[in-house]
């Protein structure tokens, strides 16, 4: 199974990624704003989705089509 993100490049567990758009996370009151690197990613069971962690929220998970590799 390939995961891709934005830009087309391929996604493997312990990558760092970036966040294209700003995403509100919900149940919270957090907004994930452009630029916001999350490392050591997870691929999930799901082509089009990922889990990682950042600054504020542990275990989210978030689409690909937002994110681009670092």
């Amino acid at each position: 199974m390939d995961v891709k993100d934005s830009n087309g490049n391929l996604l493997k567990d312990g990558d760092s990624v970036m966040v294209v758009k700003d995403l509100k996370v919900k149940g919270t009151s957090v907004t994930l704003k452009r630029g916001t690197v999350a490392k050591n990613i997870r691929l999930t069971d799901d082509p089009g989705q990922i889990e990682c962690n950042v600054e504020k929220v542990k275990g989210l998970v978030l689409k690909t089509e937002f994110l681009k590799k670092v």
